[in-house]
């Protein structure tokens, strides 16, 4: 038997309780408990099987080569040990499915995006091997005694078909072929020259050409076109205005705009990447759909806002919507994204209680920023300081920068950028030592 030493053996922790779900959704999945169900004598240990492992009964099942184990707590809340037994591929059984799977590459793929298609299934049933187990092939094995499946071999089984639904390297492995060596196995396949075991031998010991060499001589390969140059700007998406209605639901002028919108973002992260020292830069982290949608709405590929009368029918509505905001939130939220991006949406946000050293940095900004005759007065509620008498406030961002609000229609909005100190910020919002009469 080839493979990884620690990849023929795998443990799976206890799965959650399955209420209110089957134990197997795929076909190869339902195909295990047919065979476990055509095996079973009797019916009344199926069911205390399904009700065990619905209730979370069993433990950490852990899977080897012919047998999947597993701790099952009984109704009476005794333990026992439970076994299933499925018989191995031979060895010349698994060469077999090698050769198969080699010669259709979409088996490999449909294995690795963790399915068994039917094709695969029969492919290999017509090379004589059986994938799937069948009536008779679940061989139980339990410490309570039983000589037939009982509700603990049945729990495991069923259980099992959760793990086997998810991952059809397991059902693998139980044949005989963990994961990593069964893959090892055919990259070693599908890369070895074609043709008998001498002229493999021959062609191995052939001497290569050296690829440095091969290129220098530039015979093999004509020379590389040059790199295209960066477009003035993106691309324009297809038109779906034609005369065939859209489906129920769906909006035509919507999918346009996400198009451009996606061609625009496109268009700038390739900018970005081109320039020099790009990669020393951090990753972005990634939007959530709320500050996403704020994105979209803060400006449409020529620039022009979605706030106010939109150019697009619906979709400042449906943004609105997905942002959580609503119409005047979300035109109060694209403000503050045009000033900032998402830390100003963080500033609009969040309100945070400035503590320990941070406080006390915020404290000394704002008692040496102004003359003592000149200082407005100010109400502090975690990160936000307020002008007092006047509709003008002051945020902290958690990056140590002042941002200016001001208040509107009983609403607080962004009123210009950040700043590395207080009275900047403030005088950016309209406040002068004259508009506060208690200043002084």
């Amino acid at each position: 038997m080839t493979g990884h030493d620690g990849d023929m053996e795998r443990t799976f922790a206890a799965l959650p309780p399955a209420h209110g779900r089957g134990f197997a959704r795929t076909w190869w999945g339902q195909a295990w408990l047919k065979a476990l169900e055509e095996t079973a004598l009797d019916s009344g240990q199926l069911k205390a099987g399904r009700r065990l492992a619905r209730a979370g009964a069993v433990g950490a099942v852990s899977v080897r080569p012919g047998r999947i184990t597993a701790v099952v707590q009984g109704r009476d809340r005794t333990a026992h040990r439970a076994d299933v037994l499925l018989e191995e591929l031979t060895g010349e059984q698994w060469d077999r499915f090698l050769d198969m799977a080699v010669e259709r590459a979409g088996h490999v793929a449909a294995l690795l995006d963790r399915e068994m298609p039917p094709h695969l299934v029969e492919d290999a049933a017509a090379t004589g091997i059986e994938l799937l187990p069948g009536m008779g092939d679940l061989d139980p094995e339990c410490g309570c005694g039983a000589w037939d499946h009982c509700g603990h071999t049945a729990a495991l089984c069923y259980q099992m078909a959760r793990l086997v639904d998810q991952d059809p390297f397991v059902l693998l492995l139980m044949r005989g072929r963990g994961e990593r060596g069964l893959l090892d196995d055919l990259q070693a396949r599908g890369t070895a020259p074609a043709g008998p075991p001498s002229e493999r031998s021959a062609a191995a010991e052939a001497e290569g050409v050296d690829a440095e060499e091969a290129y220098a001589t530039g015979e093999i390969l004509p020379p590389l076109p040059a790199v295209p140059q960066l477009p003035a700007g993106p691309g324009l998406p297809p038109s779906l205005d034609t005369e065939t209605p859209p489906e129920p639901g769906v909006a035509p002028a919507a999918l346009e705009f996400l198009a451009a919108r996606t061609a625009a973002a496109a268009h700038r992260m390739l900018t970005e990447a081109l320039r020099s020292g790009h990669e020393q830069h951090a990753v972005e982290a990634e939007l959530t759909i709320g500050q996403d949608a704020v994105r979209l709405a803060a400006g449409s590929p020529d620039g022009d806002s979605l706030v106010g009368d939109s150019p697009v029918a619906g979709v400042a509505e449906r943004l609105a919507e997905g942002s959580g905001r609503g119409r005047e939130g979300l035109e109060i939220a694209v403000r503050a994204w045009h000033l900032g991006g998402v830390a100003a949406l963080s500033v609009l946000d969040e309100e945070w209680t400035v503590e320990g050293e941070t406080l006390a940095r915020a404290r000394a900004a704002l008692e040496t920023t102004w003359d003592a005759d000149e200082r407005p007065s100010l109400r502090a509620k975690g990160n936000r300081w307020t002008v007092v008498g006047a509709q003008r406030q002051l945020r902290l961002g958690r990056d140590g920068r002042w941002w200016p609000y001001r208040r509107e229609r009983s609403r607080w909005v962004p009123a210009g950028g950040p700043a590395q100190d207080p009275a900047t910020a403030l005088a950016s919002a309209g406040v002068t030592a004259s508009e506060e009469p208690g200043c002084g």
